[in-house]
C-alpha cells in the first residue's frame, strides 16, 4: 500500500481515459465506503454523488458538460451535489449520539435546535455555500481514494447546471457542485505537472497575503 504523500503527488487530473473500462458497483461501494467520512460542519454529510455508468444516460450528462469526451471515455461520471437543506436531517444524523448515551435528551435536544437554527439564520446564501463547501471536501477525499485503489479522477466545473438538473432530475434543494470522471487514464497523452507555487507564495504566519 503507498503511503499518503505518494498517493497525493501521483494523483492528477486525468485528460483522457482509456475508453471501454468497467468499474464494479462493488468498487465503488469500496470507494464510498471511505468516502463517508470526510469532514462535514455540524455532521450534517451534505454531499450526494449520483453515479452514472449507464451509456445512454452517460450521453446525455457528455450533452450537458459541454459535449467533453473524458464524459464518454470515463468508467463513471460521478455528479457530486451539496444538500442545502441538510440541516434538516440533524435530528436523524444525532439520534445514534443519543441512544448510545453520549447525549441525553436535554442535550440532543439542544444540538438539532442549535444547529437548524444556525443555518436557518443565515439564509439561503450560506446554506448554499455550505453545500459547496462541504461537497467540495468529500469530493476531493473521493479522488484520493479513488487513487489508492487504482483510479484516476477529473474533478470538472465545465457544465450546465440547470440541463445536469433537468437530466438526472435532481430536486431544487440539491446544488450541482462539480462532475468527477472516474476511470484509467490514457497517460500517452500525459503531460507533465503544471506549475505549483512554492509554500512561501501561498502561506504566510501571523500575518495577511500581501
Amino acid at each position: 500500500m503507498k503511503d499518503l504523500a505518494s498517493i497525493i503527488k501521483e494523483r492528477r487530473s486525468a485528460s483522457k481515459f482509456v475508453s471501454g473500462v468497467e468499474i464494479s458497483k462493488e468498487d465503488l461501494d469500496d470507494i464510498f465506503a471511505l468516502v463517508k467520512f470526510a469532514p462535514s460542519a455540524f455532521n450534517l454529510q451534505h454531499t450526494h454523488y449520483i453515479v452514472v455508468k449507464d451509456p445512454l444516460l452517460k450521453e446525455k450528462v457528455y450533452e450537458a458538460a459541454y459535449r467533453q469526451y473524458k464524459v464518454q471515455a470515463a468508467s463513471a461520471a460521478i455528479v457530486v451535489l451539496g444538500d442545502m437543506l441538510a440541516y434538516e436531517q440533524a435530528g436523524r444524523i444525532y439520534e445514534g449520539l443519543l441512544h448510545l448515551g453520549v447525549y441525553d435528551q436535554q442535550e440532543y435536544d439542544r444540538m438539532v435546535t442549535e444547529t437548524v437554527q444556525f443555518y436557518k439564520g443565515r439564509g439561503e446564501g450560506f446554506a448554499k455555500e455550505e453545500a459547496i463547501r462541504n461537497a467540495s471536501l468529500s469530493a476531493m477525499q473521493l479522488m484520493l481514494i479513488a487513487k489508492e485503489k487504482g483510479w484516476d479522477t477529473c474533478p470538472m466545473i465545465g457544465f450546465y447546471p440547470e440541463a445536469l438538473q433537468a437530466v438526472l432530475e435532481i430536486p431544487e434543494r440539491y446544488v450541482p457542485v462539480m462532475l468527477v470522471t472516474l476511470g484509467k487514464e490514457d497517460t500517452a497523452s500525459q503531460r507533465p505537472r503544471g506549475y505549483r507555487k512554492p509554500v512561501g507564495e501561498f502561506v504566510t504566519y501571523d500575518a495577511s497575503p500581501k
